[in-house]
């Protein structure tokens, strides 16, 4: 009967253990954060994509809160937003959805208001500054310029659909040929001018040449629509040949401004050069491109110290000698990097979790041979789990961990040999609850991956010592992997 209890309790910490790492990866996950205290407004978006339970709130870029909900309400989207209660805002406060990172991230960008405004209180309402256009009203609009241009094609049909089209052709060619001799005069005026815009345009081309393959990609397709466009016209087009008359007429009276043109295109040209205007200080400031080189050496920090998280899951039991129990250890720990890691750790341990209490006691008369005042100390064990929370950083084969241990204030220490497959643990806490502080020396040894057979001493300055022999199971990323879908497709089946 004794067996099959321990073997239930370890069996209900095996489920506490999966419920922590569920919420370990969501806390992790969704960044939640801020306190319990506060209070919820709320705001009424027409389109609340990319938003999700838990995204965070800031103020200037520091977090104020998070999102508690997300619902329907009519044909919008209620948003419910829980402010920390050291945060105030006044009632002409806004707020707007942001996207903060290339990694996709979206949050809630809240402007607090004026300080001249009365606060506003928990279930208030905040406005909402103008949202940028979706793709709904984007596709609007190309349906509206398609039908514009469906418009102007038949207007195009029925000015050239005339008898006098190849007049007119004649005309509009004798046109375009003066306007051509007035360009080619303009040309050979400026032609130095032409020279150095050019020289300047092709020092600027190359350090803008990946943009500038795009843009051409771009002229190409549209090139391409512009040629099936007017395969469809042919005919009209044909008819209406007529009709550049007057547009030749206009190219005509354009040619006498292109020597202005000209002029004021060197005058851009100098200032790029010189490095005055936006494309200059992006070619020649130096500053810049440091600062936006160590943006994106940024990102890669961030994006490779989230790939590089280990999560590894650990269970232990002992089996101690002298009080004649087992006692069992559910081990979650977070792991960004090689030397340091993160861990939480629920202790079940028959023997309970014990305190002392020293009780003065006066009695006058005093019994014969006892003192007036004498001290009397209670010990109280009582049944109850106890929980490690703690950090470790790794120097050599040595690994220095601190925090809480069994409930109580500790440190702790490990040491690795023979490529880790040998592990000397010693911890020290429960200091001041003895007349010595708690030792405990354990000897771990991993006989095949993963699975490790382990023995020593607890509390061994006391004269609650005792000595223990057990086995540990160690299960990384790459293990729960393999596990986790056999263990979806027990529960199925059960």
């Amino acid at each position: 009967m004794r067996n099959s209890w321990t073997a239930a309790k370890v069996g209900l910490l095996v489920l506490i253990a999966v419920g922590a790492s569920y919420g370990v990866y969501r806390l992790v996950d969704e960044q939640a954060g801020g306190s319990g205290d506060g209070y919820q407004v709320h705001a009424i978006f027409n389109d609340a994509s990319g938003l999700v339970k838990k995204s965070r709130v800031v103020i200037a870029g520091i977090q104020v809160g998070y999102i508690d909900d997300i619902r329907l309400q009519g044909e919008h989207a209620r948003v419910d937003i829980h402010i920390d209660s050291n945060v105030e805002l006044f009632r002409d406060a806004m707020v707007a959805k942001r996207s903060v990172s290339i990694l996709g991230e979206s949050v809630l960008a809240i402007s607090p208001g004026t300080r001249s405004q009365p606060r506003i209180h928990g279930g208030a309402e905040i406005a909402i500054q103008p949202e940028t256009p979706g793709t709904d009203a984007i596709l609007a609009n190309v349906a509206r310029i398609s039908e514009s241009v469906l418009a102007v094609t038949r207007q195009i049909e029925r000015t050239f659909g005339t008898d006098e089209a190849g007049q007119q052709m004649r005309v509009a060619l004798s046109s375009l040929s003066q306007a051509l001799e007035s360009i080619n005069r303009t040309i050979a005026e400026n032609e130095h001018v032409i020279a150095a815009a050019l020289r300047n345009v092709e020092s600027i081309t190359e350090t803008a040449a990946p943009r500038l393959a795009s843009i051409l990609e771009n002229i190409d397709v549209v090139t391409q629509n512009v040629r099936n466009v007017l395969a469809q016209n042919e005919n009209g087009i044909n008819q209406g040949v007529g009709g550049f008359s007057e547009t030749m007429g206009n190219v005509q009276r354009s040619s006498a401004q292109l020597e202005a043109v000209l002029a004021d295109l060197r005058q851009v040209i100098d200032r790029t050069t010189r490095g005055e205007d936006t494309i200059g200080r992006l070619t020649n400031d130096e500053a810049l491109i440091d600062e936006v080189q160590g943006v994106a050496e940024g990102v890669g920090d961030i994006v490779g110290g989230i790939a590089r998280l280990q999560t590894i899951i650990g269970l232990r039991t002992e089996y101690n000698f002298l009080a004649n129990t087992f006692k069992s250890y559910v081990q979650l720990r977070l792991q960004p990097r090689e030397d340091r890691y993160y861990y939480l750790e629920l202790i079940n341990d028959p023997r309970g979790l014990t305190s002392y209490e020293e009780t003065e006691i006066t009695e006058s008369p005093p019994p014969v041979g006892t003192p007036e005042v004498r001290q009397v100390r209670t010990v109280r064990t009582r049944d109850a789990f106890r929980f490690s929370l703690g950090f470790a950083k790794r120097v050599g084969f040595a690994t220095f961990r601190f925090g809480i241990m069994e409930s109580t204030g500790g440190i702790g220490i490990d040491l690795h040999f023979l490529n880790d497959n040998i592990e000397i643990t010693n911890d020290v806490f429960a200091i001041g609850e003895q007349a010595y502080p708690r030792m405990r020396t354990r000897l771990a040894v991993e006989i095949v991956t993963r699975l490790w057979i382990l023995g020593g001493i607890d509390d061994y300055f006391n004269s609650s010592r005792d000595f223990f022999l057990g086995a540990a199971l160690r299960f990384n990323d790459e293990d729960l992997k393999s596990i986790l879908p056999f263990a979806g497709g027990l529960a199925g089946g059960g």
